[in-house]
């Protein structure tokens, strides 16, 4: 029997993506204090539609404070009408996703223009499409198509919450996830920012690794200093880096801090040969995705091991001294290496930032003064899939693909999921609907329109299986 609500996606996907593109013309870029406007116009649009589609009780909530005063609002929205069946309470299911986008530099190797959203070959072309704007749209059609098919009623409670600083830490959130759970109070949550492992194969994230996101700061001289009549006798900030990086991971890449490793979890060995199994060629992977002339890591590990199951550290940018067209012989007087870690169970943030601080500082160079901070951070995560709801979440996905669904960790980090377990003893689904060739964070951002699709009619399927029947 055909699903209502499932035949109203399906008549009305053209609008659904039309509306998509109108949100992707929104410069939501969380971390450009430039595009604050643009980015509370982003969360006045999504908080818009969801009142249209006959979600109740919907607001913004300010995050801003004293300690967090660039904050961008939340979008809360329920429903929480749902009837008990035959004495069975219905369950409630919290929606996540997030508003805010990546800055879409370097811009002269977009084809098309970030923020004019553009089809080709199946794909729609837009910074923030997949990440994570595309799939938080399949969160607001599958609840419109269920309420629209249902005069009004869903079959389950349902809470949204949608965050605007996901790609810049998500401190608003998690505040108030902490000082708030009450109000998001619900049996499991639904997470779609993640990626399917292969074109047409449904896919559940189960593991993310955490992340620690820091920036060591140099300084040297009391200002710039000329070159030719200070070099040899002032402290370069730029070489002092340097210095204290190359000794961060050796040629292997294994990672110098000491104790770094000492509480890394292996995978189990049923899920290492799970991951065998996966249709993954690592010539395809280096040529298409990493598209380098070789493979780096850990010897001894695989890659789908090494990015999903090992730690790393990674340098993403070091500003300072001069950098614009032209000559200028300056001696910095500061510079920043902007330096991240993703963890992996069993490691805490907390611990593993004080091995490192303490390590780095060790490092710190004569006449180098320096400061380690931390800028944000949030905890690795596996998820048990030994639970109904992704039972509910593996039949929907069948229904929709045709196809068993396949377990996968990610390399990514979604600090959120931790903060649900934490915070509100909520697991959540990680359903994601990208692929691997989409280009997150990178130019050239997509969508596959057809997962676009299937990501809502999968949604609406995952959501009527977990109705008490």
């Amino acid at each position: 029997m055909t699903d209502p609500a499932v035949t109203f996606a399906k008549d009305n996907s053209p609008r659904f993506v039309e509306e998509l593109k109108a949100l992707l013309r929104i410069p939501s870029v969380s971390t450009d204090p430039d595009h604050a406007a643009d980015t509370r116009r982003a969360a006045e649009f999504v908080a818009a539609e969801l009142r249209r589609i006959g979600m109740q009780n919907v607001r913004l909530i300010e995050t801003t404070t004293a300690e967090h005063p660039n904050g961008h609002p939340l979008i809360y929205a329920d429903h929480l009408l749902a009837a008990p069946v035959k004495g069975k309470p219905a369950p409630t299911v919290l929606l996540y996703a997030h508003y805010d986008v990546q800055p879409p530099d370097p811009l002269d190797e977009w084809t098309s223009p970030p923020f004019d959203p553009t089809e080709r070959n199946g794909n729609l072309y837009a910074r923030g499409a997949v990440d994570d704007k595309g799939q938080l749209w399949m969160h607001v059609k599958a609840l419109e198509s269920l309420l629209a098919a249902h005069a009004g009623k869903l079959p389950i409670n349902i809470r949204v919450i949608i965050e605007g600083e996901e790609e810049v830490g998500g401190e608003g959130i998690a505040a108030f996830v902490r000082e708030h759970p009450d109000q998001l109070a619900a049996d499991v949550a639904l997470v779609s920012d993640s990626e399917m492992f292969a074109p047409d194969l449904p896919t559940l994230c189960v593991g993310l690794r955490g992340m620690i996101y820091t920036e060591i700061e140099a300084r040297g001289a009391r200002t710039d200093l000329h070159s030719g009549m200070y070099g040899g006798a002032a402290p370069n900030p730029f070489f002092a880096l340097c210095e204290i990086i190359a000794k961060l991971k050796d040629a292997d890449g294994r990672i110098l801090i000491p104790g770094f490793y000492d509480k890394v979890a292996t995978p189990t060995p049923a899920e290492l040969a799970a991951w065998k199994s996966l249709p993954f060629d690592e010539e395809h992977y280096r040529e298409t995705e990493v598209g380098s002339t070789t493979l780096t890591g850990e010897p001894g590990y695989s890659v789908l091991e090494r990015t999903w199951a090992r730690p790393t550290l990674e340098v993403h940018g070091m500003p300072g001294g001069f950098t614009g067209a032209g000559a200028k012989t300056v001696i910095p007087a500061r510079a920043v290496a902007k330096v991240s870690m993703r963890l992996v169970p069993d490691q805490t943030p907390a611990e593993t930032f004080a091995q490192y601080k303490t390590y780095v500082e060790s490092l710190c160079p004569k006449g180098i003064t320096l400061d380690v901070r931390l800028i944000h951070m949030g905890d690795p995560i596996v998820v048990s899939t030994d639970n109904p709801y992704v039972r509910a979440a593996t039949s929907a996905m069948h229904d929709v693909f045709g196809k068993d669904t396949v377990f996968i960790r990610s390399g990514g980090s979604i600090p959120i999921v931790g903060d649900f377990i934490r915070n509100l003893g909520t697991p959540s689904i990680l359903m994601g609907f990208g692929l691997p060739d989409d280009n997150l964070h990178a130019p050239n951002e997509k969508f596959h329109l057809a997962n676009f699709h299937r990501g809502i009619e999968s949604i609406i399927r995952f959501l009527s299986n977990i109705a008490p029947s």
